[in-house]
């Protein structure tokens, strides 16, 4: 057999502590699904996929000690953490008696996704329109995605300023505001906050399981069957781009689900009443490390290369007629020109607090700069100019230097042991802010306001004064 490779550096896919979080019965029910266990294991890193295809073909439990004489001894870490992960998403069972299997479930339905047979349309059964109507074209899938997607970028990056994106839907708002990636700062109007200009900084892959994580978590308390729900978008993980798909064989749950794919640009339907639907990119790239939009300049996913070159004298210059793109950046740069091609803009002062204002991190401002940084500015040492990355963690400091807090003072106290005796009280109450011996007087908040009162009227009697 031949040994393990090490295991890589890459992190688990973040659906799989979601998973480790269900309880065996709720997996056991999914692992029943050929299309889950698929996509689970696409999921995997290279050490555990390689466990379960060595444990896939044989008929009876292993000696874990023969198991674990197949990895060197450099690699022991790796098999142990593997194992470990295998064993919480119950795609092993806890050894026992010093053997290793697969779960009968998960093992049954991985060797039928693997050799085919079966009509459980666990991948979902084509639609046969007797070529009445052509499905979708791939451009069309790719075209509406974009989008759709885009739409909600589009949105979480406009909102607080004087542009008006076309809103998303009700049901992508509800989302977005779970998940903090927006927030009503002041009034009803939903504004962009740190973690979600964070999360603009993540690839379109991620930012959409992102989301997907928040619905899955939503799940129950929408009474949607949680099995169903994750068991429908595996499915659509392993549908075929371009090819039409039939809705009879879905469960109610999953009928259900169409309506919310369609806001985030999943599937396409003709109109929400038909019988069939297509899966776009989005959706069948969600297990695999293909790109889940076109990679082409001017899409969400940006151009292949960096786009902005920085200079120590603040100015900024943008290479994308992204409308996206521009957008973000308008967020923390103060734009001057637009051309066809290119944006000129400055990061001033007033253009930084007003993104730290809405919750965006200097630390976020520079790691954005970083990571879309232009590739003739990847041959600069630092790549982006110590003086700029200086400037705006001082204009962060001047933000946070000072802090305002209703209260009230609590001064002119007869004795230095009348101010000690009702400090201690205040500070046993949680609220003081802040405090000078020396000038024996301290700042308590609002909240504790009536509780200090009472207890220094209540000495002051007792003290018959």
């Amino acid at each position: 057999m031949a040994t393990l490779p090490p295991q890589q550096d890459e992190g688990h896919h973040s659906l799989l502590p979601f998973l480790q979080s269900q309880s065996h019965t709720t997996l056991t029910r999914l692992y029943q699904r050929p299309s889950s266990c698929l996509s689970i294991f696409r999921l995997l890193r290279p050490v555990e996929k390689q466990l379960i295809m060595n444990l896939l073909w044989l008929e009876s439990a292993i000696d874990a000690a023969k198991m674990a004489a197949w990895v060197t001894r450099e690699n022991k870490k790796a098999y142990d953490d593997a194992l470990h992960a295998l064993v919480r998403v119950h795609v092993v069972p806890a050894p026992k008696d010093g053997k290793l299997a697969l779960n009968q479930t998960f093992k049954s339905s991985f060797r039928q996704a693997l050799t085919g047979g079966g009509t459980s349309g666990s991948f979902g059964v084509i639609f046969d329109n007797g070529e009445k109507r052509l499905p979708f074209t791939i451009e069309e899938l790719d075209s509406y995605a974009l989008e759709r997607w885009e739409t909600i970028l589009h949105y979480m990056v406009s909102s607080g300023s004087d542009q008006k994106p076309t809103k998303p839907s009700q049901g992508v708002l509800y989302l977005l505001e779970r998940r903090k990636l927006m927030s009503k700062f002041y009034g009803d109007t939903l504004q962009i906050t740190s973690a979600g200009f964070q999360f603009l900084l993540h690839t379109p892959h991620a930012q959409l399981w992102d989301l997907l994580l928040q619905y899955l978590h939503m799940a129950e308390e929408r009474q949607m069957d949680l099995v169903e729900v994750l068991g429908f978008l595996f499915m659509l993980s392993t549908m075929e781009l371009g090819k039409e798909y039939a809705t009879d064989h879905l469960s109610e749950t999953q009928k259900a689900m169409l309506e919310d794919l369609r806001d985030y640009g999943l599937i396409l339907q003709k109109k929400p009443s038909a019988r069939r639907f297509s899966p776009t990119r989005l959706a069948t790239t969600l297990t695999s490390s293909s790109p889940p939009l076109p990679t082409s300049a001017g899409t969400s996913s940006g151009p292949q290369e960096g786009f902005i070159v920085l200079e120590t004298n603040y100015r900024l210059y943008a290479y994308t007629d992204n409308p996206l793109q521009t957008a973000v950046l308008n967020l923390f740069v103060s734009l001057k020109y637009r051309f066809p091609n290119l944006v000129v803009g400055s990061i001033t002062r007033d253009s930084v607090k007003k993104a730290l204002l809405n919750g965006i991190t200097a630390d976020q401002m520079i790691s954005y700069l970083t990571t879309h940084a232009h590739p003739q500015m990847r041959k600069n040492n630092p790549l982006i100019p110590v003086t700029v990355q200086d400037q705006i963690r001082l204009w962060e400091l001047e933000k946070n230097r000072l802090r305002s807090d209703e209260g009230y003072l609590y001064t002119s106290f007869a004795s230095q042991a009348d101010y000690d005796y009702v400090l201690k009280y205040a500070k046993e109450l949680g609220v003081v802010l802040w405090e000078s011996p020396m000038k024996r007087c301290f700042f308590g908040s609002m909240t504790g306001h009536a509780n200090i009162r009472g207890f220094i009227e209540r000495r002051t009697n007792a003290n018959g004064a």
